[in-house]
């Protein structure tokens, strides 16, 4: 039984030390976010950096003094966060199961139709008060800043020119690129 002690102690130690860039990363978020993205991830960082501190410190301290009621708290605890991340994990596919894209003549890159996506998504994204914050969000994050190219002009050195249509069907671009299309 001291072995397993012993581990127990050593993986939550490890744990620990794990939860605290977690938890400052949130809380260096919570001082430094400037958009609206940012401010919605720092809460969900500093719940999971604060989750992953206290679980860890009730592994480590049960499997050192060897409370075994605090160990059995602990595996309750751990078994709901197991349980919830199953759940997420499960709704994430559910939502987005059949967003697929689908392949276009003429075109290099898949279309993706919101009526593809579940209800749920659908409704999110379709959604004019969500669409301003989700797009708000790419434009934060420059998802489409590769979108525009620009070629050399022919016989004009130095001269640049949008690429063609024929060009620009012929890329591979992310599904988010190719809503904005």
């Amino acid at each position: 039984m001291k072995g397993s002690n012993a581990l127990i102690g050593i993986i939550n130690f490890i744990t620990f030390l794990i939860s605290i860039p977690i938890l400052a990363g949130g809380i260096w978020l919570s001082n430094k976010a400037n958009t609206d993205c940012l401010r919605f991830l720092q809460w969900p960082i500093i719940v999971i950096g604060v989750s992953l501190m206290v679980l860890s410190l009730m592994g480590f301290a049960g499997a050192c003094y060897r409370l075994s009621w605090l160990l059995w708290l602990y595996l309750f605890a751990l078994f709901f966060v197991v349980v919830a991340l199953i759940g997420f994990i499960i709704f994430a596919f559910a939502v987005t199961d059949k967003g697929e894209g689908q392949p276009v003549v003429s075109r290099a890159f898949l279309e993706y139709r919101l009526s593809d996506y579940a209800g749920w998504l659908r409704d999110r994204v379709s959604d004019p008060q969500y669409w301003a914050k989700i797009s708000s969000c790419l434009r934060d994050a420059r998802a489409c800043r590769n979108m525009a190219r620009y070629v050399p002009a022919d016989g004009v050195p130095g001269l640049r020119v949008p690429e063609s249509a024929d060009m620009f069907y012929r890329r591979n671009l992310s599904p988010i690129q190719v809503q904005t299309t």
